[in-house]
C-alpha cells in the first residue's frame, strides 16, 4: 500500500471523479490502480472563493515501486502506520477466554475513561465491575431534559454525571491534541456500535449528541456480553486501604452501602466529582494543583459564522456548518481561547450541584441549530486560586457558580449580556439580532457581578483581538452566557510511571477528574492505557 497525500478535490466530488483525478495526478492508466480508499479529509478555506477538500488516499497498485519512484507525492505505508499499533490486539473480542485476575477489577465511573477502561479489561477477559453514580444514557436524557425545560436538577444524573460523562451531551466532538498509538481504534470501536463512519476520515470528526447516546450503550452491552457487570446510581463512598495497598471500596446503592473487595480500582470519576475528591483527600491520596480554564460562552448566528468561514460556499451541502478555533495572548500571560466549538448547537445547563450555574455546548449531528456556540475562556493559573490547598480551585470555581445563580435570581436562570455592553460595561437590559439559547432561560445581566476582575479584563481584551482574527466575533449583538467553570478539573490526583497513585498501590487515577485527559479521545486513551497497566501488572497480557 502507498499514501497520495495532498490530493484537491471538488466539494461535490464522486467517487468517478475522484479516480480520475488521482489517475492524473499520478499519470497513471487505470489498469495500474487496483483500489483506493481515503483515509483523511479536510476542509481548504483560506480562499473564500475556492473553498474544497484536501484529501490523503491509501492506494493498492500493480507497481507500487515503480509508481514510488516517479512520484513524490507518493510514500509507503508502514504495517504499524496502517494498523496503528496494535498493542492494541485485546480490543479483538475474542479474548475472552483470557486467564482472570484474583478479583474483578472495580472501574468507577462511566464517561469515556471508565466505559474504554471497562472495555479493554472485558475484552482481556478480565471481568470487570464497572460503577456509576447517575443513570444509564437514555433514563439520564429524561433528567437533562427536566433541567433544560424546568430548571429541575437531579445531583446525580445531569449533565455532568451518568453514563457516557459530560462528552454525551455535547458536539460529540471527537478531536484530540494527544498523540496515541490507541486513537485509531477509539475512532473503529465507535463506528462499530454505530457512530457515522466519516469520523475515521475528518479531520475534525464528531458525533453529535443523539447519535453519541446511543453508541454509548452499545458499548456498555459490550461489556456485559464480554463478561463484565455495569451497576448504575451507585456510588463510591471510600476507599478501603491497608498500609500502602487498596483492598477494596465501600459503595452504596438505594441508600445501602456495602464492601466490594478488590486489589484492583481504575478512577475515572470525572472533572465535576468534586464529593468523591474531597473524600479521596481526606484519606489521604496525593493530590496537586493544576491550571484550567474559565469564561462564558458566546453565541453568534450559525449563518454568520459559516458566511465568515466558507464565504458563498456557506449553504454548500457537503460542508454543514461551520468551525472556529481562536487564540490570543494577554499582557498577563493567562491567555484567551475558544474551546469545545458547537457549530448549529446551543448553550445548556450543567450544574451537578444546587445553588449553581453552571454552562456548557452541545450540538446535535446535523448541526443544524439557529446559532453557533463556543466558550470562551481565560487561563486559570494556581497562584489565582487564592490558597495553596490542594482542593483551592474547586473553591474558585464554586464561588462563581454561585455567584450566577443569584445574578440569574434562581431556578438555574443564567445571566447573559450583548458583548457591546460587556465591553462598554453597561448592565444588558434587553438582546438584540442573537437570541440565546440557554435553556431554562437567561436574564439580561453584568457578568461583572459573576467573574472576577481580571477574567473580565481578560475577556475583553480576548474578544477584541479575535475580532481581528474573525471579522464580526466582537459583533455588540453577540451573547456571552455564563459562567463556563468546568472546562476541566484544577486539582491533579499524582500517579507513578505504571499509572498507580502515589503511595497507593491497586488505585489508577484516570482521565478528566485525575487531571490527565481534555476531551472525550483523551479520556478514553487513558482509560485504555490504565486498563492496560492493569493487565500487564497481573499478567493477563
Amino acid at each position: 500500500m502507498v499514501r497520495l497525500t495532498n490530493l484537491k478535490v471538488p466539494l461535490d466530488y464522486t467517487e468517478e471523479a475522484l479516480k480520475t483525478i488521482l489517475l492524473k495526478k499520478l499519470k497513471l492508466n487505470p489498469s495500474d490502480l487496483v483500489s483506493f480508499s481515503i483515509s483523511r479529509r479536510s476542509i481548504d478555506a483560506r480562499d473564500k472563493q475556492d473553498v474544497h477538500f484536501v484529501l490523503s488516499l491509501d492506494l493498492s497498485l500493480k507497481n507500487e515501486t515503480g509508481a514510488l519512484r516517479k512520484n513524490k507525492n507518493l510514500s509507503p505505508i508502514s504495517a504499524s502506520r496502517n494498523h496503528n499499533n496494535s498493542e492494541f490486539l485485546i480490543l479483538n473480542s475474542e479474548l475472552g477466554q483470557r486467564r482472570q485476575p484474583k478479583a474483578s477489577p472495580l472501574v468507577v465511573g462511566a464517561g469515556p475513561a471508565g466505559l474504554f477502561a471497562a472495555l479493554t479489561l472485558a475484552r482481556a477477559g478480565a471481568r470487570p465491575v464497572l460503577i456509576e453514580r447517575g443513570k444509564p444514557v437514555d433514563r439520564r436524557t429524561n433528567d437533562v431534559n427536566a433541567m433544560q425545560e424546568q430548571g429541575v436538577l437531579d445531583p446525580d444524573s445531569n449533565v455532568q454525571y451518568g453514563e457516557g460523562g459530560a462528552g454525551a451531551f455535547s458536539d460529540g466532538k471527537l478531536t484530540c491534541g494527544i498523540k496515541s498509538p490507541h486513537v485509531r481504534n477509539i475512532l473503529e470501536t465507535f463506528v462499530s456500535h454505530g457512530a457515522p463512519e466519516e469520523i475515521l476520515i475528518d479531520q475534525k470528526p464528531h458525533i453529535g449528541t443523539d447519535r453519541l447516546k446511543g453508541v454509548v450503550a452499545s458499548i456498555r452491552e459490550e461489556i456485559i456480553r464480554l463478561g463484565g457487570t455495569v451497576h448504575f446510581e451507585t456510588r463510591l463512598e471510600k476507599l478501603i486501604i491497608r498500609g500502602s495497598h487498596v483492598e477494596g471500596a465501600v459503595i452504596s446503592c438505594n441508600g445501602e452501602s456495602r464492601e466490594f473487595l478488590t486489589d484492583t480500582i481504575l478512577l475515572c470519576i470525572g472533572h465535576s466529582a468534586r464529593d468523591t475528591v474531597q473524600t479521596l483527600f481526606s484519606q489521604g491520596l496525593r493530590m496537586e494543583q493544576k491550571p484550567f480554564a474559565m469564561g462564558v460562552r458566546i453565541e453568534h448566528p450559525r449563518a454568520f459564522i459559516d458566511r465568515s468561514q466558507y464565504g458563498s460556499f456557506a449553504d454548500h451541502p457537503a460542508l454543514g456548518a461551520a468551525s472556529y478555533k481562536l487564540i490570543c495572548h494577554t499582557p498577563d500571560g493567562r491567555g484567551v481561547y475558544t474551546f469545545c466549538m458547537c457549530p448549529g448547537g446551543e448553550v445548556i445547563a450543567a450544574a451537578s450541584q444546587p445553588g449553581g450555574v453552571v454552562t456548557n455546548g452541545m450540538s446535535f449531528h446535523a448541526r443544524d441549530g439557529v446559532n453557533s456556540n463556543s466558550a470562551l475562556l481565560v487561563g486559570v493559573r494556581p497562584q489565582d486560586f487564592g490558597d495553596d490547598h490542594p482542593l483551592a480551585g474547586f473553591v474558585l470555581q464554586r464561588s462563581i457558580e454561585k455567584a450566577a445563580f443569584r445574578a440569574g435570581g434562581g431556578g438555574f436562570i443564567a445571566p447573559a449580556q450583548r458583548v457591546g455592553d460587556f465591553l462598554e460595561n453597561r448592565t444588558s437590559v434587553s438582546f438584540g439580532e442573537v437570541i440565546p439559547s440557554y435553556r431554562p432561560g437567561v436574564v439580561p445581566a453584568d457578568l461583572r457581578t459573576v467573574l472576577p476582575d481580571w477574567i473580565v479584563e481578560d475577556l475583553k481584551k480576548g474578544i477584541r483581538a479575535m475580532n481581528a482574527q474573525l471579522s464580526g466575533f466582537a459583533n455588540p449583538d453577540a451573547v456571552l452566557t455564563g459562567p463556563e467553570t468546568r472546562s476541566s478539573s484544577p486539582v491533579r490526583i499524582s500517579r507513578n510511571p505504571l499509572g498507580e497513585a502515589e503511595d497507593l498501590r491497586g488505585l489508577y487515577p484516570v482521565g478528566e477528574g485525575a487531571g490527565y485527559a481534555g476531551g472525550i479521545v483523551s479520556a478514553a486513551a487513558d482509560g485504555i492505557t490504565a486498563a492496560l497497566h492493569v493487565l500487564s501488572a497481573n499478567d493477563l497480557i
